[in-house]
């Protein structure tokens, strides 16, 4: 396996284990509300026992939009095919630039692969927008700070 190809898959593995955990996440504490609510209808009755049943139900309802975010992200990365590569940058690119080292995937903040720092970033993010479809040699500026394209893999 190439030293490109090997980056990118534990790139791509490291982003898929972060949205993993991420929804193991939300999927316990949906549990727990879910309990919580069962607990709720067997203990007392009256306003109190409304209130608390409608906060959990507002919880419940919080972790499923989170949930139905995470299934988006998911997907969203399920698209990516680590053995494609490109002079331009895209959607699973591997983009070093003068400033910092992007892996346009989904937003899972900064990783470190091989001994590399890399920010793990959506394409409609604000520097996604701006690196997108660029390549090697091209300028952004992004804030008031102006950086090159170095290599794309």
């Amino acid at each position: 396996m190439s030293s490109t190809l090997h980056l990118k898959k534990n790139l791509y593995d490291t982003c898929f284990q972060f949205i993993e955990n991420r929804l193991l996440t939300v999927q316990k504490t949906i549990n727990e509300i879910q309990e919580s609510l069962t607990s709720e209808t067997k203990s007392s009755a009256g306003d109190k026992h409304e209130t608390g049943r409608a906060m959990l139900q507002l919880e419940r309802e919080k972790a499923g939009n989170q949930l139905s975010e995470i299934v988006k992200v998911k997907e969203a990365l399920s698209k990516i095919s680590v053995e494609k590569t490109s002079p331009t940058i895209g959607l699973g690119s591997v983009v070093y630039t003068t400033k910092a080292n992007y892996y346009i995937a989904i937003s899972a903040g900064e990783l470190t692969v091989d001994k590399e720092n890399f920010y793990a970033i959506s394409p409609n993010t604000p520097i996604g927008k701006l690196l997108f479809g660029k390549g090697v040699g091209d300028a952004v500026l992004f804030r008031d700070l102006t950086f090159e394209v170095k290599k794309v893999v």
